[in-house]
């Protein structure tokens, strides 16, 4: 004879869960003045219902800089007049971002604008670099949190396609 609790988790176990328990997460580096914003958007008021966490508001950031030619072009300029003149060995903090966003990443790192004869940035340095073309933006915080809620349906899109 079963017991109420063990039908419950036998009926539980056999459920598919709508999201990922394994998310497809990859860990970078952000400078500190970028993952200091990223906080202040995690921290706002309007982050809310529901509060998205940092892989969700770095990859918002690398989604809306690397939209257009416009976000890529203001984001070499960020990183040929501004953060190359910073101390290279300035702090960074560990910061996760999803799997589609790490890809555009890396397609942006391996593009002849950061190739010889040009100077070669990092992936921590890209990264910064989009957070900081959106904090430069209008309306920062709700672009955020408005892409972030867009790269969320997105992946809920695939992720139920796949099931």
């Amino acid at each position: 004879m079963h017991t109420h609790h063990e039908a419950f988790l036998r009926g539980s176990t056999m459920r598919q869960p709508f999201v990922a328990a394994q998310p497809a997460i990859v860990m970078t580096r952000v400078w500190l003045p970028e993952h200091e914003w990223l906080h202040t958007v995690f921290a706002c008021s309007e982050n809310q219902a529901p509060t998205f966490r940092f892989p969700d508001l770095l990859s918002a950031c690398v989604a809306l800089t690397l939209a257009d030619s416009e976000g890529i072009a203001r984001l070499q300029r960020f990183l040929i007049t501004e953060l190359s003149t910073r101390d290279p060995k300035s702090p960074r903090r560990t910061c996760h971002l999803w799997q589609t966003q790490f890809d555009d990443l890396l397609k942006e790192h391996r593009a002849p604008w950061n190739s010889h004869p040009n100077p070669k940035f990092d992936l921590d340095a890209i990264a910064s670099g989009c957070v900081a073309v959106v904090r430069s933006s209008a309306e920062p915080i709700a672009r955020t949190l408005r892409q972030a809620r867009l790269n969320v349906a997105a992946r809920a899109s695939v992720d139920h396609q796949l099931s």
